[in-house]
């Protein structure tokens, strides 16, 4: 319960009321209530809006996921990618090829296939049919050997393409399926605090004006470029007080145009919070989970559109 609603029921002494709250609390008609999916170190599932566990997968350190349009729950965890019914029927499933070490990525296609990433060895982006063969193979090349470095979330693009975001490269590079690099946005530029910012791209976002929204581990920060890569916007904890960014990991841009951002290594306090385009945070979500990524599933009762810009 909050406690300023419990002092200004005191002072009031409206003890009908105080009991009432304490059962059901009360909510402002202004306040933001959202349930999402996170992939998180300690919870993977869905939390309501009320804060509830909502489902739960059985299984925490998830890397990535979706609850799709159909309502079951896709997700990649290091070794393996599951799609889940909510009653827990597992209706795909993809293992990790021997030779990598790691997956990073899940994603479902529009046309059925499931793109997925491996990491290791041979660090390639894999599109994978519902029968679990595999129809794309794309290389990919992340600049290092460290698996669990090469590359965190990446998307395929509605020109058929992928954006795939590499760490220690300080760069999100655009693949053809053929592998060929035709596009590298680099995060490590002076204006941004140059690699010494350690401004690793994690998770990268095409919004719907082709600008590209940014997560920025180490450097605790979320950019925007246009598609040249100049900086046209950027929010950190220079912008708030309490500090808010803690290795910003998943992100999602909401249809109203605000970003949820998750906070990926903080211990206690705002574990996910929403940033309006002025900078302003109006949502956080203090709960005991951590999230790695996270989707927005509803605001106030109301279903998100499909597909989630994340």
């Amino acid at each position: 319960m909050n406690r300023s609603l419990i002092t200004v029921v005191r002072m009031t002494g409206c003890v009908f009321l105080l009991c009432c709250s304490m059962w059901q609390p009360s909510v402002r008609a202004d306040e933001i209530r959202h349930s999402f999916f996170i992939a998180g170190p300690t919870f993977t599932g869905i939390i309501e809006e009320d804060g509830s566990e909502g489902w739960n997968a059985g299984r925490a350190a998830a890397r990535d996921g979706f609850v799709l349009e159909n309502g079951n729950v896709l997700i990649a965890w290091v070794d393996e990618v599951k799609e889940f019914t909510r009653s827990h029927d597992v209706v795909f499933h993809y293992r990790r090829s021997p030779e990598n070490k790691e997956i990073g990525t899940v994603q479902r296609l529009p046309d059925g296939r499931t793109l997925i990433t491996e990491l290791g060895a041979q660090p390639r982006l894999l599109e994978v049919t519902p029968d679990g063969n595999i129809a794309v193979n794309v290389p990919l090349a992340p600049e290092t050997n460290n698996a669990h470095m090469q590359t965190r979330m990446a998307r395929k693009l509605s020109n058929g393409n992928y954006l795939v975001p590499h760490l220690l490269a300080f760069r999100v590079k655009e693949y053809t399926p053929e592998g060929k690099v035709v596009r590298s946005i680099a995060t490590d530029l002076e204006e941004l605090g140059g690699r010494a910012a350690e401004n690793w791209p994690f998770t990268a976002i095409v919004l719907d004006n082709d600008q590209l929204l940014v997560n920025l581990t180490h450097g605790n920060k979320t950019v925007i470029f246009d598609q040249a890569g100049k900086v046209l916007w950027k929010v950190s904890n220079d912008d708030f007080p309490g500090k808010p960014f803690d290795d910003p990991c998943g992100a999602q841009r909401l249809p109203n145009g605000n970003t949820v951002i998750c906070s990926y290594h903080a211990p206690k306090g705002i574990k996910v919070f929403e940033v309006t385009p002025d900078k302003k945070i109006v949502w956080t979500y203090e709960g005991p989970h951590r999230a790695h990524e996270i989707q927005v599933l509803t605001t106030n009762g109301k279903p998100l559109p499909w597909p989630p810009l994340k």
